[in-house]
């Protein structure tokens, strides 16, 4: 399997991305499960039906271009907003970049590690994937020049924590469900979804500052487009308020490229119960 994701890795987008178009139509006309919550999931954010449909092939290009985004070589990249990331770097800020499941979002943090990474590495959550044969893959292709990970434990983030306070970058998926005690209910498209803390209380680290980040896969495999935008208005301080604040920016995000936003992730499910306890007051 490994042999074959190697190859894969070689292939440039024009060719990956009609396989992974067709990829993403198989598993949804043969998962009702999936079908449903996507339907449903895209449903509640009041996304049109041509949208949702086009997001059932954006899905598939996702994973049929995690090969080569993970083992190939550079692909096209354009930058919208580039100059809020030079202009926190030049202030020695830290930086906390918030990026939703979102086009090619495991882009993100390579494109910013290619442009960036000489002058401040980026520091990213990571959770080893359950298939031994996928474990090498990923590590290899998420520590890199530019970028670097950290485990999703308490010492993780620790140093993510720490990473910020001298100035540097992190990472965060924040629309993914945290483990059961590292959340509270906040409203995502107006329905209350468990939602991660751990962003909101990074972003309180003193001389820091958030922005959303997000990656636009453009059509007919040319490569992606960054997008740069800084948080509309400061935070509460408050965890309630401040993830109802974090979900609102993120929907805005969303409704710009509604197409590819990942609707078939459980974002409204139940937390899974806590095995070690990663949250940090900081």
């Amino acid at each position: 399997m490994k042999t074959f994701f190697v190859l894969l890795s070689r292939w440039p987008l024009w060719v990956l991305h009609p396989l992974g178009l067709l990829l993403g139509w198989v598993v949804c006309v043969c998962s009702p499960a999936y079908r449903r919550r996507l339907w449903a999931n895209a449903r509640v954010a009041q996304v049109p039906a041509a949208a949702i449909w086009q997001a059932v092939g954006e899905t598939g290009k996702m994973v049929a271009e995690l090969p080569r985004l993970w083992l190939g070589p550079p692909v096209p990249v354009q930058w919208s907003g580039a100059e809020h990331i030079e202009r926190a770097l030049a202030q020695q800020q830290g930086i906390v970049f918030l990026t939703p499941h979102l086009g090619g979002f495991e882009m993100s943090a390579r494109a910013y590690a290619e442009r960036f990474g000489t002058q401040q590495a980026m520091s990213v959550l990571f959770r080893p994937p359950r298939q031994a044969w996928l474990q090498d893959v990923v590590a290899s292709a998420r520590n890199r020049p530019g970028l670097q990970t950290v485990p999703t434990t308490l010492s993780g983030v620790r140093q993510l924590v720490k990473v910020l306070r001298q100035g540097g970058v992190v990472g965060l998926l924040p629309d993914q469900v945290p483990p059961e005690g590292q959340g509270v209910m906040a409203p995502f498209f107006g329905q209350a979804a468990y939602t991660m803390t751990l962003a909101v209380r990074l972003a309180q680290v003193s001389n820091t500052c958030v922005l959303l980040a997000w990656c636009e896969r453009l059509s007919w495999g040319r490569g992606f487009v960054v997008r740069v935008a800084p948080i509309p208005s400061a935070w509460p301080t408050e965890p309630q308020a401040a993830c109802t604040a974090m979900n609102a920016a993120l929907e805005q995000v969303i409704r710009q490229r509604p197409s590819q936003y990942l609707w078939a992730y459980a974002r409204y499910k139940k937390p899974k119960p806590m095995t070690a306890a990663p949250q940090e007051h900081v």
